[in-house]
C-alpha cells in the first residue's frame, strides 16, 4: 500500500503573554477555530490518517489534540516525538523513515520552517510557505516508510485556512 503523510503546521499561536517560553507558546483564538475548521475539511474529504505523531511544543500538540478530537480520535494515541520541535529536514526525515510500516496514512504536526522545507524536499512541490494550520498531503510509491527520500513524493493535495477554493 502506498505511504501517505500529511504534513500539517501548527495553527496561529498567541504572542501576547511575553513571559511564555516558545515551547509553551499557546494558539491563540483564531488557532483553535482554524484547527477545528481544517480538521473538519479533511474529514469532509475522507482525509483522516491512521497515525498521529507531534511536537510536544505546545501550540503544536493543542494543534493535534484539536484535530483528533475533531476526528472522533482518542488523544492517547498522539505520538509525541520531541525531536520534532526546532527539526531541520533531516531530523524530520529520520522520524518519518522510522514511522511503523503498519500505519499507511501518517500526519505529522510541526513547525516552520521545518514542514514547508520537509514538503519541497520531499515532492519538490512548489511551495514557499505553509501558512498556520496548513496542510499539504504527499504520496509515496513505497510500502516501507525506510524507503521516502528526497523527490520520491507526489503532492496530492494542499490546503489552508484562509484558502478560498
Amino acid at each position: 500500500m502506498p505511504k501517505q503523510i500529511l504534513l500539517i503546521r501548527h495553527a496561529k499561536s498567541d504572542w501576547s503573554n511575553g513571559s511564555n517560553s516558545d515551547f509553551n507558546r499557546p494558539l491563540n483564538p483564531r488557532g483553535l477555530r482554524d484547527s477545528v475548521d481544517m480538521a473538519s475539511r479533511l474529514n469532509m474529504q475522507h482525509l483522516v490518517p491512521q497515525k498521529l505523531v507531534s511536537s510536544p511544543a505546545l501550540r503544536a500538540a493543542t494543534t493535534c489534540q484539536l484535530m483528533a478530537q475533531t476526528w472522533h480520535r482518542n488523544l492517547s494515541e498522539i505520538q509525541f516525538e520531541a525531536s520534532i520541535y526546532e527539526a531541520n529536514v533531516a531530523t524530520l526525515l529520520k522520524v518519518i523513515n522510522a514511522l511503523d510500516d503498519e500505519d499507511d496514512f501518517v500526519a505529522l504536526f510541526g513547525h516552520n520552517n521545518g514542514i514547508t522545507d520537509l514538503a519541497v524536499y520531499l515532492s519538490d512541490a512548489g511551495l514557499f510557505n505553509i501558512p498556520t494550520c496548513g496542510v499539504a498531503l504527499i504520496q509515496f510509491p513505497f510500502d516501507s516508510w525506510a524507503m521516502v527520500s528526497k523527490h520520491t513524493g507526489n503532492l496530492l493535495m494542499y490546503d489552508f485556512p484562509k484558502n478560498e477554493g
